[in-house]
This record gives structure tokens, sequence and C-alpha cells, in this order.
């Protein structure tokens, strides 16, 4: 090859090689690191990037507030001012164990920045400062926890209770318990299922981080018990009539509650033993139902009314009266302990005393009792009016609304 053809060759391959070297820098993005130097090309300043120190303090038996601060380097003084703008919102001396603070630091001055403390599944305080301001440093709001919302279908055949087929089916107990308690109003979880029930519902599932934390809402939901179909459905008419409504738009919440036992107890509680017992006494006309339960187990108020007895009654032993209007009154024996005195008004689910085995009793359980207008009667055949139905004017939203649930149910 001559020399002038060489040299040829040479320049245009030189060419190619600043053209491309060109290319490859002109497209180049710098990757920084977190905390990493970066220096500004124009001005040739060097600025430091570094991320606020956060500090996330597990509550543990013992702990106080202001210890907690105190082991991160807050000053006790800015402590208190803390506390005291929270009084009004969260009573940060009642921190709850196993719960958490995260209190961030200013990246620049190491100085109180933030503080995050979860109040319960949808709340959280929030108390932001700023040293600047001499005369309100400290501010308190609470904030509604920022959930990522997936939602799911469940479902399961009892074929003990439906506790146990949810944990076959692996579905959160939680859920299960929530899915329950939809049905309180409906549904004896002791003394209805049967094996062969089925159940399948719709919820939420909460997520941070994508990370899953708990089940949220139950949106719909069916249980066939002994091949009768009971449905519920999540909605929400106006902000004074929201809840459980079933497919006919009836809402599933009724004056008293089925059971004076909560399901998340009796999941756990009446998996063996004798279940519940029926005594029928002809010459007093006596009907009650017994439910077996462990020692201490909490006992709610079936519905709304006065308390006209807290005390030691004979056979009955520590028992509790209610009388709900001039129709119902209802009674509850054998009790541990009272949480409730005569003349205190209770509320539906209410806790008004604890399972245990005093007067006339040969184990742990509560004595239940319905009084009607004066005579007692069963109560798992009493039926009762729903509570406020859907208007007729908002029936065709609601229908729409439930008709995708339905179609997943079924």
């Amino acid at each position: 090859m001559s020399m002038k053809k060489y040299n040829k060759y040479l320049i245009i391959f030189g060419a190619l090689f600043l053209g491309s070297l060109i290319f490859i820098i002109s497209n180049h993005k710098q990757v920084v690191p977190d905390d990493a130097v970066v220096y500004n090309a124009e001005e040739q300043v060097a600025v430091l990037e570094i991320n606020d120190r956060q500090e996330i303090i597990e509550i543990k038996p013992g702990s106080t507030f202001g210890e907690l601060m105190s082991q991160i380097g807050v000053a006790p003084i800015l402590a208190s001012e803390i506390y005291t703008t929270a009084l009004d919102k969260c009573d940060l001396a009642q921190i709850r164990v196993g719960h958490v603070l995260e209190v961030d630091f200013d990246k620049n001055s190491d100085e109180f920045k933030q503080l995050k403390y979860k109040i319960d599944s949808e709340n959280e305080l929030l108390i932001s400062y700023d040293g600047d301001d001499v005369e309100n440093s400290c501010f308190a709001e609470v904030v509604p926890i920022e959930y990522e919302v997936k939602v799911v279908t469940k479902e399961g055949k009892v074929s003990s209770s439906m506790y146990e087929a949810a944990l076959e089916n692996d579905i959160d107990e939680r859920a299960i318990i929530e899915f329950a308690n939809t049905f309180q109003w409906s549904i004896d979880f002791v003394m209805d299922p049967r094996v062969g029930d089925t159940f399948k519902f719709i919820y939420e599932e909460r997520y941070l981080d994508n990370e899953y934390v708990m089940p949220g809402k139950i949106l719909a939901g069916q249980y066939i018990n002994d091949g009768h179909k009971y449905e519920v459905y999540y909605f929400e008419e106006d902000e004074d009539n929201l809840g459980y409504f079933d497919a006919d738009g009836n809402s599933v919440q009724k004056m008293f509650l089925k059971a004076p036992v909560a399901f998340k107890y009796i999941s756990s509680g009446y998996t063996t033993g004798l279940r519940y017992v029926e005594a029928f006494n002809v010459s007093t006309g006596h009907r009650a139902i017994d439910y077996a339960a462990i020692y201490g187990t909490p006992i709610r108020a079936v519905g709304d009314g006065t308390i006209i007895m807290a005390t030691y009654n004979g056979a009955y032993g520590n028992m509790v009266k209610i009388r709900h209007n001039g129709t119902y009154q209802t009674n509850y024996g054998h009790m541990s302990k009272f949480a409730v005195k005569k003349g205190d008004k209770v509320k539906q689910g209410d806790v008004i005393g604890y399972v245990g085995s005093t007067g006339f009793s040969t184990g742990p359980h509560v004595h239940f009792e319905m009084v009607k207008n004066g005579v007692k009667i069963n109560p798992l055949l009493e039926v009762l009016p729903p509570g406020q139905a859907i208007s007729d004017t908002n029936k065709e939203r609601f229908f729409s609304n439930i008709k995708e649930y339905q179609a997943e149910l079924n």
C-alpha cells in the first residue's frame, strides 16, 4: 500500500474514532451515589449531598417518651415542647409498646426536624419543627396513613370452623375476623356454622413500601350456612348511613348482636369441649344459652341499653342485666368480674364483664338470656328488624356499585 493511500485510511479511521468518542461523552449521564461530592462544571464548586438523619426507635416495655428522646440527642426542653404541642391530638406519655417513633434530623445542622408516630391503623401523628420561629417552633397534626391498596378475593369451606378453614386457605386471621364481624348481627359463629358451609369475601390488603401490612375494609362477602345464603356489601349512602347492607339494600345491622362473645374470642376459645347448652324448664318457662368460653373472655352487650343489675345473684353468680327498651332485656350470668355498674349506659358491643364460673356453674361460661315483655325467650329464634335501609333515590347507585362484587362472589 502506498504512503498516500495509508494516510488517507488513517485520517478516515481517526475521524470515525473522534466522532464516536464525542457521541459517547455527550450521551453519558453521571450516576452519583448518596453522600457523594458533586462538582459543578461551570462554577467549580463542590456540593455535598447528604440525606437527613433518621432514627427509628422501637417502643419497648417501660419506655417513656422523654427517655427515648434523650437517647437520640433531643434536649429535654425541646422534648417537653414536642410533648406539649402534641397533647391535644395525642398523649405521647401513652405511647404503645411495639409501635415506633420515626425522628428526622436536618442534614446540615443535625437539629430535630420531624417526628412521626402511628396512633392507630388509620392515622399518624406528625410533628414538625422550625427552630427559626421563636413563638411557635413546633406544629402538630394528625394525618391519614397513605397505604397502597390491593383488592383480593378469598374463599373457604368449613370442615371444623370458619377460622380453621381460613388458616387452611392461607387467609390472614385479621381478615377473617373482620369478615365475621360483618355478619355478627345475622350469624352466631358458635352455634350456626355447619360442616360444608362455604364463604367467600372481597377485601382490601394494605401495603407500605411494597410490603404487606394488614387487611383493610371488607368490601363484600358471602356465607352459605346450611344452604341459606347471607350476603353483605359495604356502601356509603351518605355520612349518616354507611356500613353493610344485603343485596336488596337493607342494613344488616340490627338491634341485637347474635352472640354476647365476639368471633375473635370464639375462634380460638371454642375449638374444643362443649360449645353450648340450651336448657328449658317447663315449670318456669326458662330458656337460655350457655356459651362455654375461656376464663376472662370479654362479654359484650348485645344491644344499647341501661344496666339495671351488676351484682352477685345466687345461682347466677356475678350477673349483669340490661334494659334495652320497654320490650327487651338481656341477662348475663356467671361472670368472673364486672366492667360496668348499675345505672351505666352501654352501647352495642361494649364490654360489660368477663367470663367466669361464679354461682351454680360447673365451668367457665356465659349464661345468656333474652327477656321479651317479661318472658324469657330463645334469642336464637327472635327475628329483629334491620337498621336504616338505603333510600329509593340511592338504590340504583347501590345496585350499580355492588354489581361487580356480585359477579365475583357468585
